[in-house]
């Protein structure tokens, strides 16, 4: 799909469309180059044999180390393979030479805009090892953060999915230091954290613990089980991650100033985007550092004003300082903050007209968010949106699952706009426009609003 000239509508071309698993699909595409998604979704499903019930799964994404686009049904994935580079340009930081050699891959993997409570009802072994795949690579790469118990059971799931059950300790050892240890658990939990020194002399001991886990969890699983069982336990946990089945983004925020001399810096991120909330993940430590539901948060995108200035996705949310109620701004730094708000505006209109639909109908509001056109945005549905549930207070907790408000740097005001702290963001006058809770009091733009 990256001739440099447009094929014929009347020529057939071979498409390798990808799996998670690194497996592909070969397609024979007549008229390769005005081929839409609709049309390759249906040449996939039959080859892959996915039933129609469970058609809205998943969807096509362009993939590459530097970008990834879940596209829409009316796509044209040749069209957008030709503007990848434009498409980088735009949305990334990258050098010249790196978008030179970029290239994307056609990707059949989870449609971020299906609900777990569908994904759960799912029993084809097929459809459902296609998951697995995807939520096992998201845990290995750390994408999914989650807690000792967690990861340890995970991983001997994934041993029992891979060996079979009912391996003996000696065999289940040799099986596991065959594939290594990064082929169960997460990669930073195998690499540990400390100096170059400090992991050469703990790698041995850390290694042997992290087997040894592995095996008292692997012996713990009950029998024999049916490679769906299996699957449906693995994803089960992964449910309970609140970013599960997110599309994820790069970003940067800014560290907290310390120091005599106030230094902060900025901290990169990966913020995750689904039907659920906005969740902002430290790429290095593994941890959520905020997680909010929409009905939690207010959100707006700023465009660079000068030259060198960044993209902006602004959340605002409820926050505590000094015992007194505020409301707080996250900046987050990101040429895919459009893409962002975007997803976020989409996400919030689809949920507010799966609550209007289950509220009509008195069914599942989930279940009416695929009733909606795939592709289109319900525009004018906004309003519809369930009030908001006050959050209580967050505190802080060993969890890598918990938010760590402390730890940002935020930019406060009160419910009345009176300032606590010197510094606010000078806004666009549509701040909070598109989804204005009525238990937040919107900040007047006037002169005296500094740039954060």
């Amino acid at each position: 799909m990256s001739d440099a000239t447009l094929p014929t509508n009347q020529a057939e071309h071979d498409v390798l469309v990808y799996l998670v698993s690194d497996s592909a699909v070969q397609l024979c595409v007549e008229g390769v180059g005005s081929v839409c998604v609709q049309e390759l979704a249906r040449m996939v499903r039959q080859t892959l044999q996915v039933p129609d019930s469970d058609q809205d799964a998943f969807a096509f994404w362009l993939c590459s180390p530097l970008l990834e686009l879940q596209l829409k049904p009316k796509h044209q994935p040749y069209k957008l393979c030709r503007q990848w580079q434009d498409l980088l340009y735009r949305f990334t930081d990258a050098s010249s030479e790196d978008i030179a050699l970029d290239e994307p891959c056609l990707q059949y993997k989870r449609n971020v805009f299906y609900p777990r409570t569908k994904e759960l009802q799912i029993d084809g072994e097929g459809v459902l090892r296609f998951l697995y795949d995807e939520a096992r690579l998201n845990i290995l790469e750390g994408r999914y953060p989650c807690d000792p118990d967690h990861w340890v059971r995970l991983g001997a799931l994934s041993c029992a999915i891979d060996c079979g059950t009912g391996l003996d300790d000696q065999k289940l050892i040799a099986v596991i230091r065959e594939k290594k240890l990064s082929s169960f658990l997460p990669a930073h939990v195998v690499l540990g954290s400390g100096g170059f020194f400090s992991s050469l002399r703990s790698r041995g001991s850390r290694h042997t613990e992290l087997e040894q886990s592995l095996l008292k969890e692997y012996c713990s699983l009950s029998g024999p089980q049916e490679p769906a069982a299996l699957f449906r336990q693995y994803l089960s946990i992964c449910h309970s991650l609140p970013y599960y089945g997110c599309a994820f983004f790069v970003g940067e925020i800014d560290k907290p100033a310390q120091g005599i001399l106030h230094r902060g810096g900025r901290k990169s991120v990966s913020v995750g985007i689904s039907l659920e909330g906005v969740y902002v993940v430290d790429t290095k430590e593994k941890h959520v550092l905020l997680g909010l539901r929409f009905s939690e948060l207010s959100w707006d995108h700023s465009y660079p004003e000068t030259e060198g200035d960044s993209h902006i996705l602004w959340l605002e949310f409820d926050g505590e300082e000094d015992g007194t109620p505020v409301n707080k701004l996250l900046k987050i730094y990101s040429k895919q903050a459009e893409l962002m708000s975007g997803l976020i505006e989409f996400c919030v209109e689809l949920r507010s007209v799966g609550d209007a639909a289950a509220a009509a109908t008195g069914t599942d509001g989930d279940a009416a968010v695929l009733n909606t056109p795939a592709g289109q945005s319900p525009v004018g549905q906004v309003g519809r949106e369930r009030p908001p549930e006050r959050r209580g207070r967050l505190r802080r907790q060993s969890s890598v699952l918990c938010s760590r408000v402390h730890t940002l740097s935020t930019i406060s005001y009160v419910d009345d706009g009176k300032e606590i702290k010197r510094l606010k963001p000078k806004r666009a006058a549509s701040f909070f426009s598109r989804q204005a809770p009525p238990t937040y009091s919107t900040v007047q733009v006037t002169d005296s609003l500094e740039q954060g």
